[in-house]
């Protein structure tokens, strides 16, 4: 038997769906997403922490769920949205249903609502605040509720998904991977030192970076300096992360305080933040960017690379620091999506080159960064 849930935004509106997943009731910023697929790897993005996630896809839940492609411990979105859920998983890695995993995982869902008719709301009005829920069914006290929901400026969600302590990351890419991975000496990574500041990172990062050789150290996010250069680092990565990066202000005096140490590579918040640790500053998106298949034009190169991406966030242009030029730009908004430092061996994008499932357009970052530590 199917039972019924409501998604209320701040707006007034109000969706009237189907239940699936778990009971219960959520509030976060309402966006979406326009991945065909790859559900899984945003169900598990620490990224999505306090956001109500729409699929612009129709059916979704198609290749079910397995434990070889979640990017971190748990799901850690607020809820999910769907136009219709797909109950029989049909894919031979499955290891079981979506809607099981939800359950399982507490997150609550909703499936049967008009999601063109959502996305097209968010677009027009910018990002909303809305409530999801399957326990209280009144329209009135809902969008109340989404009113006075905190949303995400001016939040730290980033203490809520780093990890507690240090970890020495070994785990290289799953063997059905499309790469050719770099090989290491007796399996185990014998090349440069990276220290990774784990913001709520994705675990195809480190993935990566231990399939190109690498030594990899996980440190959680609010680590210092100091803390970091006791492992003595040939590079530093900075991780992707939910929310604002305006209040991690611990983070960002603490990448000003690695600048000129070693080599740094930043992705999604980590480029926000290292941006800013070079004096730059952040703004709002509209409705943000949420998909794999963002264009962005490479303009050291010229060439147009598709890529995966989730912020809502951005670094503004008419303030960028002298320090700083622009690599990359989005091709949909003009807005910036890679820096490099113009004396340091420093630099960032604001998308993911890690993306699985997703494009690999972007992989040479990387090897960009591995031959920058290698020669330190």
């Amino acid at each position: 038997m199917t039972k019924p849930a409501k998604l209320a935004l701040e707006d007034g509106t109000v969706f009237t769906g189907e239940a699936f997943g778990a009971s219960g009731e959520v509030d976060g910023e309402v966006c979406f997403n326009t991945s065909m697929t790859g559900y899984q790897e945003i169900l598990t993005d620490p990224s999505y922490r306090g956001q109500i996630v729409t699929m612009t896809y129709p059916e979704i839940g198609n290749c079910g769920v397995n434990s070889a492609d979640v990017e971190s411990a748990k799901p850690h979105l607020a809820g999910f949205v769907v136009r219709e859920l797909c109950r029989r998983d049909s894919n031979f890695r499955s290891e079981g249903p979506l809607d099981e995993y939800l359950k399982q995982a507490g997150i609550v869902a909703i499936e049967g609502i008009d999601t063109r008719a959502l996305v097209r709301r968010i677009r027009t009005q910018g990002a909303l605040k809305g409530v999801l829920s399957t326990v209280d069914l009144d329209d009135a006290s809902l969008v109340a509720k989404a009113q006075a929901s905190p949303g995400l400026v001016g939040r730290d969600l980033v203490r809520e998904v780093m990890p507690s302590e240090p970890v020495e990351w070994n785990e290289r890419l799953s063997e059905w991977t499309l790469l050719s991975p770099r090989e290491a000496t007796n399996g185990k990574a014998a090349g440069p030192h990276v220290v990774a500041l784990d913001y709520g990172m994705k675990w195809n990062i480190p993935r990566h970076l231990c399939d190109m050789g690498c030594r990899v150290t996980v440190l959680p996010g609010t680590a210092t300096s100091a803390e970091v250069m006791q492992h003595k680092p040939d590079g530093v990565f900075l991780s992707n992360g939910p929310g604002d990066p305006e209040p991690l202000i611990y983070a960002i005096d603490t990448i000003k305080g690695l600048l000129d140490q070693v080599p740094i590579f930043g992705i999604c918040l980590g480029h926000q933040l290292l941006s800013m640790a070079c004096g730059g500053t952040s703004f709002k998106l509209k409705f943000g960017h949420r998909g794999a298949n963002q264009p962005v034009r490479n303009l050291q190169t010229g060439r147009i690379e598709i890529t995966s991406q989730n912020h809502g966030f951005a670094i503004a242009q008419d303030d960028l620091p002298k320090d700083l030029e622009v690599t990359h730009v989005n091709l949909n908004d003009g807005t910036i999506e890679g820096v490099r430092h113009r004396r340091l061996e420093v630099f960032s994008v604001q998308y993911h080159p890690e993306a699985s499932a997703g494009p690999h357009d972007s992989h040479y970052l990387f090897e960009q960064f591995y031959e920058a530590i290698s020669s330190t």
